[in-house]
């Protein structure tokens, strides 16, 4: 296509028709491409490092590391998109991730003695490469889409990741469960891993073939470091950002305490097969999809503030709810009735944000402060997590009338459960009802199932679209950076 632009001048508007054609349909088949890599790749991260035998310390440190460097990276791609093209940005990136992605299927094989250590590295340039991203691609796809199309196109393409997603992500536990059946678990993580690696593939080589229709980075809009450093630091002078911030992050850094341990619960504890394990994840991914359209009539009718006040208070609860029955079908439930509850939160807190920023203000700063500080949290809270499971053996055999639960991983999530309980309750009533903006139309949105990560498992991502409150002609709409709607227990 873009020989045939060449060879033949044509007209400005029929030239972009032709690219924007092309574009578009490649962007399609890279979301089916990157939803291979997804739905294989980090889909069982917290899996492959239980068979690989890592320690509750590890595991902890599996989570905390590289969600830690995922946001350095994200900052570090915003600030150099002020300097440098996005398109090879995104695509090197890719094509890195797709070496990392590589490596993980080499360490199946090789299994190595110091092979956790070598998973968590991988984990830290996987999840690095994906938030550096993260940023380029959001602004790249809000130039190349009309407005008009938006709601169309972003709906097809939601559900092409969401078929994918769900179809290979049970696939992978068929595969695992297969694998362990003749005893070559490790074989089916290779297969696995090569697979994420193949679709990384082309999904990089889709990128490469896109069209971006402003590749250069605009001078006059550039952000020295200090310069952004100290707007987010001044971000936090408002008190209603403040409190939301620091409730949001703290609960994202308690959930941290207990979420890689559900997978090793259900794996090593249990005694799940792969495919078991599949289906419970996939239970909270379905209804927190489909859970999303619920919520957001319920939120234009309450008002987001009564969405967050009622899913904080649910929140704590949903690690109990493990410690009643070891029945898959009941687990199922749980998952159901999690993924009900954060798909209200996780709505709610971005609609939230949006309506707190003061007037005019730059939405990218609180969001990206907002994201900072959830970062710092995460991190110290799964260190605790891993550290509070690493001594729950030991204080399960001191205390005599708790040799009697399940578990001793009923502590790390009895304690994730009392420090959820104790942020719900600190920030309720500082939870005030802000003066509603215009918000973009909720069902305009940009959807993925992007990465089974470490903080509980599914994560998804969407950006919000709709027209501006002016009446500028032709200007682009207003968009939102993607929230990362954990599917937390």
């Amino acid at each position: 296509m873009t020989q045939e632009l060449e060879a033949k001048p044509l007209s400005g508007a029929r030239s972009r028709a032709l690219w924007l054609r092309n574009t578009l349909g490649l962007s399609q088949k890279e979301a089916v491409a990157s939803a291979t890599m997804t739905a294989t790749g980090d889909n069982f991260f917290n899996a492959f490092a239980i068979y690989l035998n890592a320690t509750a310390v590890q595991m902890g440190w599996l989570m905390a590391i590289p969600q830690l460097f995922g946001a350095l990276f994200q900052v570090l791609s915003a600030w150099l998109g002020n300097y440098l093209p996005r398109k090879p940005l995104v695509v090197i990136t890719a094509r890195v991730q797709t070496v990392v992605v590589l490596g993980l299927s080499l360490l199946a094989l090789t299994r190595s003695a110091d092979s956790v250590y070598w998973l968590i590295a991988l984990a830290v340039l996987y999840f690095s490469c994906i938030n550096f991203i993260q940023p380029q691609w959001r602004a790249w796809m809000g130039s190349v889409v009309p407005q008009r199309r938006r709601g169309t196109f972003f709906a097809s393409r939601t559900r092409l990741t969401m078929v994918a997603s769900l179809f290979i992500f049970m696939s992978g536990g068929a595969l695992l469960s297969l694998s362990e059946r003749f005893d070559v678990v490790w074989l089916g993580f290779a297969i696995l891993f090569a697979t994420a690696a193949v679709g990384r593939g082309f999904s990089s080589r889709y990128l490469a073939q896109m069209h971006d229709p402003d590749a250069n980075p605009h001078p006059a809009g550039r952000k020295g470091f200090l310069q952004s450093v100290k707007q987010l630091y001044a971000s936090l002078g408002d008190k209603t950002f403040r409190d939301y911030s620091f409730f949001v992050a703290g609960m994202q850094g308690v959930v941290a305490i207990s979420a890689p341990f559900f997978a090793v619960y259900m794996l090593r504890d249990l005694q799940f097969t792969y495919i078991e394990y599949s289906l419970n994840s996939i239970a909270s991914i379905l209804t927190q999809f489909l859970m999303l359209n619920f919520w957001g009539r319920f939120s234009d009718r309450f008002g987001n503030r009564l969405v967050m006040q009622i899913a904080s208070l649910l929140i704590p609860f949903m690690p109990l709810l493990w410690l009643f029955s070891t029945n898959h079908y009941y687990l199922i439930c749980v998952q159901i009735m999690s993924g009900f509850v954060w798909s209200g939160f996780s709505l709610s807190t971005a609609n939230y944000l949006y309506d707190i920023r003061p007037h005019k203000s730059d939405f990218a700063v609180y969001a990206a402060m907002q994201s900072a500080l959830g970062a710092g949290a995460v991190f110290l809270g799964a260190i605790m997590g891993g550290l509070i499971a690493s001594a729950a053996p030991s204080i399960v055999e001191f205390v005599p009338f708790l040799r009697e639960i399940g578990s001793p991983l009923f502590l790390v999530f009895f304690a994730s459960f009392a420090l959820r309980m104790a942020i719900a309750i600190w920030f309720i009533p500082r939870a005030v009802e802000p003066r509603v903006r215009r918000r973009p139309k909720f069902l305009q949105v940009i959807y993925r199932v992007s990465r089974f990560n470490a903080i509980s498992g599914i994560s998804l991502d969407w950006l919000s679209v709709t027209k501006r409150s002016d009446t500028t002609s032709g200007s682009d709409a207003e968009q939102e950076p993607p929230v990362a709607s954990d599917e937390k227990e």
